[in-house]
């Protein structure tokens, strides 16, 4: 029997509730479902490479189905740094219009940036809760949601039949001065009414909740070599560290 090759264990915590985590570097096996995935042009393909990279290389017990997606993509970023390397090169194509002998075109110059992945830092705001006040006796908490959430729903569409999805998909309970009403234990049509029955400026409390939802994401500075066009950018999501 061939000698194995030692791994060193990492610790991170979760950003949801503080737990310490113990992980390993992704290995050539895990490499090689990130590889297919890549392959994929289905985000579907990318978000369980990723699901199924973390449940490996994790060393305790957790539920990658219902972990949120701040800490999966916390949880990516970190297995990432420690099994590929630190930095990520990210390519960008200058979309800023030019004008020419020939008329107007996109500029299409190629700018590199070279990001360290662990300089990253969660935002949180200090105004997030998930602890949703309707009145003086009567209000909601919310769970996080997850890739099997926010993967079939938009979150911030204009369709209420999508919104109203997201939002029960996301209640924990319900309460008010008598007793605590658990999502699980009751029907959908339930959880939709109990929605429905909101003012607006009820349900613009719950969707705080999702605007202030911790993101990872850096500011970073754009200028074209080619034709000089400067902005700033924002690079987030979890696709863009998936190299």
């Amino acid at each position: 029997m061939l000698p194995k090759i030692d791994v060193p264990i990492y610790e991170t915590k979760l950003i949801s509730s503080g737990q310490t985590i113990r992980y390993r570097p992704f290995l050539v096996k895990e490499q090689k479902l990130f590889l297919m995935a890549a392959e994929s042009d289905d985000v579907n393909d990318t978000i369980n490479a990723i699901k199924q990279v973390i449940q490996n290389c994790v060393i305790d017990e957790i539920d990658v189905e219902n972990m949120s997606t701040f800490d999966i993509e916390h949880l990516f970023i970190q297995l990432r740094a420690r099994s590929v390397g630190e930095v990520v090169r990210l390519n960008y194509n200058c979309n800023n219009k030019i004008k020419d002998e020939e008329g107007e075109k996109v500029c299409g110059g190629k700018v590199q940036f070279d990001l360290n992945v662990l300089e990253i830092e969660p935002t949180k705001n200090p105004e997030h809760t998930n602890k949703i006040v309707i009145n003086d006796k009567m209000g909601l908490v919310m769970k996080y949601p997850t890739f099997k959430t926010v993967n079939k729903l938009d979150v911030n569409s204009n369709d209420m039949e999508q919104i109203l999805e997201v939002i029960i998909g996301c209640i924990d309970y319900i309460y008010d001065d008598e007793k605590l009403y658990y999502a699980k234990d009751s029907s959908k049509q339930d959880l939709i009414d109990f929605i429905e029955n909101l003012t607006q400026t009820e349900l613009e409390k719950i969707q705080k909740f999702f605007d202030t939802l911790p993101k990872f994401k850096k500011d970073l500075h754009f200028k074209c070599n080619k034709c000089g066009y400067e902005e700033n950018i924002i690079v987030e999501g979890i696709q863009n560290f998936f190299v």
